[in-house]
């Protein structure tokens, strides 16, 4: 006779199949970031023959490397604060400013391709375009007398680059900014209004201070896109500016010192600070997520 009063028999799980559609980006993730990472980690605390030491570290406090780090910071803020502004103003034109619906469509296809238009193509891109032979800058000379390179521009240089990357780094932050400027409500708007605010006022004490950790966090996702950009600077300059990806080619290729455990120790310190952004960014990616449910 059956026991009415003990618990029914637990049905046995049976294990999900779906985890194996996860198995080729996970084996994707393992051969081409994690074990990579592994190595150039490692690397970077081991001589030529395989065992341990800080040298390589201590070679990163060199005056060359020093140097390239900073010229490579600069870059990397001035193309992020320029994405920013620039990305902003047009996401917060089409969202808030009353253009027409049509226009969103296309502009949001253009960012989401042109945020992953780099490297090479790209490189040849603004050379043709502002290059000694561009187009724009043949242009310029010979229908209005205007010579960029008489006046200081050259596109392989420190603001060459930093215009060159604006082309992914502002569709970038279009596609980002956009769906937190959905986010603000139509009511705090009004409220706003009631209160007596002006538009002005609704930015500076309602708007932007709900969006600051959005675009903190959007800026320093920008800074790690542009700092570990590699074959963009290098099919563009060459060896014409002393940045961290073009010494860390030079190091890995030998052409310089032939010693690729201080090119590990250039990528380390790559990983380190691209890193540090990317956890900036989710952190305060989360915190205005909080706002903007």
């Amino acid at each position: 006779m059956t026991d009415l009063t003990s618990p029914p028999p637990k049905r046995r799980r049976r294990p999900s199949l779906a985890w194996l559609g996860l198995l080729p980006f996970a084996l994707f993730v393992l051969l081409f970031l994690v074990l990579p990472t592994m190595k150039i980690v490692i690397g970077a605390f081991q001589r030529a023959d395989g065992s341990f030491t800080l040298e390589n570290i201590a070679g990163l406090f060199t005056a060359s490397i020093l140097s390239s780090y900073w010229i490579s910071i600069k870059i990397s803020v001035a193309s992020a604060a320029i994405g920013c502004l620039i990305g902003f103003l047009m996401a917060a034109a089409m969202v808030l400013g009353g253009l027409p619906r049509g226009i969103r469509a296309p502009l949001m296809t253009f960012s989401g391709v042109a945020s992953n238009f780099a490297g090479v193509p790209l490189a040849f891109a603004f050379l043709a375009t502002l290059g000694p032979l561009g187009l724009v800058t043949v242009f310029l000379r010979t229908e209005f007398g205007i010579n960029l390179r008489a006046m200081g521009f050259n596109i392989l240089s420190f603001w060459g680059l930093t215009i060159t990357y604006l082309f992914f780094q502002i569709p970038l932050m279009i596609l980002i900014v956009t769906p937190a400027l959905d986010g603000l409500k139509k009511e705090w708007r009004e409220a706003a209004s009631c209160l007596g605010a002006s538009g002005a006022q609704y930015w500076r004490i309602v708007a932007l201070p709900i969006l600051f950790p959005t675009i903190l966090g959007t800026f320093a996702l920008l800074f790690a896109n542009a700092f570990g950009a590699v074959a963009t600077a290098i099919a563009l300059t060459g060896s014409s500016l002393n940045i961290v990806p073009i010494m860390l080619f030079a190091q890995i290729r030998g052409d310089v010192l032939g010693n690729p455990h201080l090119g590990y120790a250039m990528a380390f310190g790559m990983i380190l600070v691209t890193g540090l952004a990317n956890v900036i960014y989710i952190v305060l990616r989360i915190r205005s997520e909080r706002w903007l449910k």
